[in-house]
């Protein structure tokens, strides 16, 4: 190979490679300036949002609330209706035992022109159930459960009262009605600083028209109380209904003060009438003797006309008074 061929090689290979070093830079300025042309966008901030009342369990028509059926849930500020109920203005306790107008499903913003609040006109009739009545029981810290009642639970009605027997004067407790449903109390909910919650005075109960008449008798009687009932004890309720559905039943348990305290003797019971002898009477003239069909026998005593009217099973027979 002569020397131009080699020099010519050589010279290709400088022009080559100077070519491709060239074309990297180029391509290396190229992207650096496109990189540097791309403006990274700002993320939006995110709008204000606000706490927003909603239903935390679905409600139907005519359904109490109570405060489980409720909860706070965070809703954008910027598309805020004025119906909605927000913190910080109102508190969920402002809207327990009230009734819904209309049915809401689960996360629905609760609004305050679909409830019906305690005390305000139209109430009772909405919340009571077709055939059934409003009656209003004492109540007190003792008899109510401490305030821990609230409208939509369910209750027994208990009759404290003296019983009068020939052993002296006794007392019992009986259940007169169970599964009774709480439609109103009237116990104040909101609280301050050191404060304490106001007891209810009065309890309203959904009941038929005669469990209107038994429980009204009941406060002449003696002391009511209302038993707080589980909603989660299925066994207690089998053969009441369930639900909100449900209708009082009447109570057949009852304590009598001998089974609470061993120092109280148990009233005697009531002996059973004897029953009547078959008698005869016997008749001498004006004389009456008087035998029973054990064989023995009684003084005279006067004609059956001046006497007391034989039982059933008395038998007359004359005799001749002059046969002994």
């Amino acid at each position: 190979m002569n020397s131009k061929r080699i020099v010519f090689l050589l010279l290709a290979v400088i022009v080559a490679g100077t070519t491709a070093f060239l074309a990297r830079a180029w391509l290396q300025a190229e992207r650096a300036a496109m990189a540097a042309q791309i403006v990274v966008a700002p993320k939006p901030a995110a709008a204000p949002s606000v706490q927003v009342l909603v239903v935390r369990n679905a409600l139907r028509t005519g359904q109490l609330i109570k405060p489980e059926d409720l909860r706070w849930q965070a809703w954008p500020q910027g598309a805020l209706p004025q119906t909605y109920i927000i913190e910080g203005k109102r508190q969920i306790s402002d809207f327990v035992g009230a009734v819904a107008r209309t049915s809401f499903h689960v996360g629905q913003p609760l609004i305050e022109t679909d409830i019906v609040m305690p005390g305000s006109r139209g109430f009772l009739a909405a919340v009571l159930r077709p055939g059934l009545r409003a009656v209003s029981v004492p109540a007190s810290a003792t008899t109510a459960v401490s305030g821990f009642i609230y409208a939509g639970d369910r209750v027994d009605v208990l009759l404290t009262h003296k019983l009068n027997s020939p052993e002296g004067q006794h007392s019992a407790t009986e259940t007169i009605l169970r599964n009774a449903r709480v439609i109103a109390m009237d116990q104040k909910l909101d609280f301050a600083p050191g404060d304490k919650p106001d007891v209810a005075k009065t309890a309203t109960l959904e009941l038929t028209a005669k469990q209107t008449e038994i429980v009204t008798l009941a406060v002449k009687m003696g002391d009511l109380s209302l038993v707080l009932r589980s909603l989660q004890d299925e066994d207690e309720r089998d053969g009441e209904g369930s639900g909100e559905d449900a209708t009082a039943e009447l109570g057949q348990s009852y304590t009598h003060d001998t089974q609470v305290s061993r120092l109280i003797k148990e009233p005697a019971p009531p002996k059973p009438p004897e029953a009547a002898k078959p008698t005869i009477f016997v008749l001498r003239g004006s004389g009456r003797t008087k035998l029973e069909l054990d064989g023995s026998t009684l003084p005279d005593g006067p004609p059956p006309a001046e006497a007391e009217k034989p039982n059933k099973g008395t038998t007359f027979t004359r005799t001749n008074p002059s046969v002994q």
